[in-house]
Parts: C-alpha cells; sequence; structure tokens
C-alpha cells in the first residue's frame, strides 16, 4: 500500500551539505527504463544538477520501474525542488519519446537523510546493488544505468 504523498513530506528538512537518500518510482511502477534511450534521457537529468553543482551525485542506480539516487544537496534549491526539477525535466524528454498516459513519475518521493555514523560507501554499494538483488544481471558491471563515485 501506497504511502499518501502528503505524508511523505512530514518531518522533511532540506539542509545544504545534507547527504540524502532518494528513492522514487513510475507512475504505475511502468517499467519505462527498460528501453535504453529513456533510461538514457532520465540520467542525462541526473547528470545535469550535478554538473550545474546543484547536487553532488554520489551513487545511484535506475531501475526499469525506480530511481536510488544518494546525493549531497549543495544548494541554492532544496531537496523537495531539486526532484521537482529532476522529475520535470525526464518527464517533458520522456513525453516526447514515449505515450505517458497519466505522467512519468508518481507524485512524492521517498528520502532518508544520512546520519554522520552512516557509512556513506555501504549504502552507495546497497543502492547499485539492486540490480542484483532484483535478478536483472548476475554482475553489477552487466547492469548499464548505475554510477557511483567510489566503485
Amino acid at each position: 500500500m501506497d504511502m499518501p504523498s502528503e505524508d511523505l513530506l512530514k518531518g522533511r528538512v532540506s539542509r545544504v551539505g545534507q547527504i540524502y537518500h532518494i528513492t522514487t518510482t513510475t507512475n504505475d511502477r511502468r517499467p519505462l527504463f527498460r528501453d535504453f534511450d529513456c533510461a538514457r534521457i532520465a540520467i542525462a537529468e541526473l547528470r545535469r544538477l550535478h554538473d550545474q553543482n546543484v547536487v553532488s551525485s554520489l551513487a545511484w542506480v535506475l531501475m526499469p520501474d525506480h530511481l536510488h539516487w544518494l546525493l549531497q544537496l549543495n544548494g541554492p534549491i532544496g531537496l523537495s525542488n531539486v526532484v521537482k526539477v529532476f522529475k520535470g525535466r525526464s518527464a517533458r524528454q520522456l513525453g516526447f519519446r514515449v505515450e505517458t498516459g497519466g505522467g512519468v513519475w508518481q507524485p512524492g518521493f521517498h528520502d532518508h537523510a544520512l546520519r554522520s555514523e552512516e557509512d556513506i560507501r555501504k549504502v552507495a554499494r546497497y543502492i547499485v546493488a539492486n540490480p542484483l538483488r532484483a535478478g536483472l544481471v548476475e554482475r553489477i558491471g552487466d547492469y548499464p544505468f548505475w554510477d557511483a563515485r567510489w566503485l
């Protein structure tokens, strides 16, 4: 059962310099990113936010129907707006490529602000290992849609 998007906002704090693990899913869990070109569109938008120094992308994996993204917030916009910009830009570009019907992304997202004692590299390894746990590949190097600063 999905949590209403307004419930996801409770307790959300956006701090420059904070590291967050973001998870967001496609509308109706539609596996849009099985398509290589669709995945490249979403990845280009992740990289664009990184290149614009809005965030520092530490690790991410784009699964067929969702995204895990470990990022450090650089400012000047807050976390919710970063995700909004990513979703808006990628949805606009994907809309030119595929029939999106009810939209590309589900409303809202899950976020976890990492605590200082959490091992960032361990979280990054967990994120990029998602295709292995999902049975999509036998080796992470065989999955094309991920990146991590340390791996």
